[in-house]
């Protein structure tokens, strides 16, 4: 007899929903295993409790120190006896060995007219505009006026500056120029001395140095007939052509 298969017995028809129903299944009991939680019972509630504290310790018994109290001073006497003072004392006298004070006065005392003070000069600069008498240049010899002699003065000096001077290659090169303020004094003896300068660059300051350096001695000025240091001051201008 040949068995013949029900179509309606196909087990695989529904397998996919199947393992999707058992899939979750798993998944919700696991889930529900994880979230579960367990709590005291109210026995051990109890039993936490009835623990009670033991307080019957033994407190250690101080005792009281007990200190001897100090003697008690001594009593005072009845009756007070007054002592006189049997032997005198000698009264000692510490005299000066040095002289009277009027003497020592009159050997310090020295007389006036016997001093002899001298008299300091005074070292000051003096501006050149307000000196009494301005140093004489070498060729203002001729000038007879001292208003004479400033023009000459100012003249000779820019006439110095201008054969005497030399732009600096390296600055002319570079072409920098600019103007050069020199401040110089003129010494009691008519020499140039502290020269002070200002300017755009240091090549310039030197060749301005230079040529101030290089101004011939003269006639120094006078200050209330005394030779005097003078204060100067000139621009020289460094300009490329």
């Amino acid at each position: 007899m040949e068995l013949k298969k029900n179509p309606k017995a196909d087990l695989n028809r529904n397998s996919s929903l199947y393992f999707v129903i058992g899939l979750t299944v798993v998944l919700f009991a696991t889930w529900r295993m994880l979230e579960y939680k367990t709590y005291d019972t109210n026995e051990e509630f109890a039993q936490v409790l009835e623990v009670q504290d033991n307080m019957d310790e033994e407190v250690p018994v101080t005792e009281m120190v007990r200190t001897t109290p100090p003697p008690p001073p001594p009593a005072a006497p009845d009756v007070i006896e007054i002592v006189e003072d049997v032997e005198e004392v000698e009264e000692t006298i510490i005299e000066s060995t040095e002289s009277s004070q009027d003497t020592y006065i009159e050997d310090a005392i020295i007389s006036v007219d016997d001093v002899n003070v001298g008299e300091e000069e005074e070292d000051i600069v003096v501006p050149f505009a307000i000196i009494e008498k301005v140093p004489v240049f070498p060729g203002c010899e001729p000038c007879k006026t001292e208003k004479e002699r400033k023009a000459c003065f100012n003249k000779m000096v820019q006439e110095h500056i201008k054969e005497n001077f030399t732009y600096p290659p390296a600055a002319l090169e570079m072409k920098i120029k600019g103007r050069v303020f020199v401040q110089f004094e003129i010494n009691s003896k008519g020499t140039v001395t502290n020269i002070r300068k200002r300017g755009p660059d240091r090549l310039l300051e030197r060749e301005a140095e230079r040529i101030i350096a290089s101004l011939p001695q003269m006639k120094p000025a006078m200050q209330r007939g005394s030779p005097a240091r003078i204060n100067y001051s000139v621009p020289i201008n460094f300009m490329i052509q």
